[in-house]
């Protein structure tokens, strides 16, 4: 009998911890075909993300995955993050959380990959002026 992951539990764990000592949960994630973020943000195969509740709307941590909506350049995103992926949760003010290692099912996996839905052959849009930032969606 195959027993269930503790990585979506300790995820959970660390965000809450976060939130209850009034720190910024971040997520770094090791980006791939499945992932579904910006792809304009990624850098080196990595993205890191504010979940903090003040971030993100519907934010869903589950077994198999992460799901929310955020605003990336004033434009709202739907993010899909699949456990494995998820290299870390830390908090911001003081880098305390848990480091992963992050699984890869494929051997296609790639960085560059357009986002799933994306249409093949479309080139990606231009990174945006500015500092990136995340802004909780109401």
């Amino acid at each position: 009998m195959d027993l269930p992951s503790t990585k979506p539990y300790l995820i959970r764990a660390i965000h809450q911890w976060c939130c209850d000592n009034g720190f910024t949960p971040y997520l770094a994630v090791a980006v791939d075909a499945r992932t579904r973020v910006p792809r304009e943000h990624v850098r080196d195969g990595q993205i890191v993300l504010n979940v903090d509740y003040e971030a993100t709307g519907n934010l869903t941590i589950a077994n198999d995955g992460i799901t929310f909506q955020a605003r990336f350049g004033g434009v709202a995103r739907d993010i899909a993050i699949p456990i494995g992926n998820v290299a870390a949760i830390y908090a911001r003010e003081n880098g305390a959380g848990m480091a992963f290692e992050p699984e890869s099912d494929s051997p296609a996996d790639t960085p560059g990959a357009p986002e799933s839905g994306a249409p093949e052959g479309e080139p990606e849009p231009p990174p945006p002026a500015g500092r990136p930032k995340l802004q909780r969606i109401k």
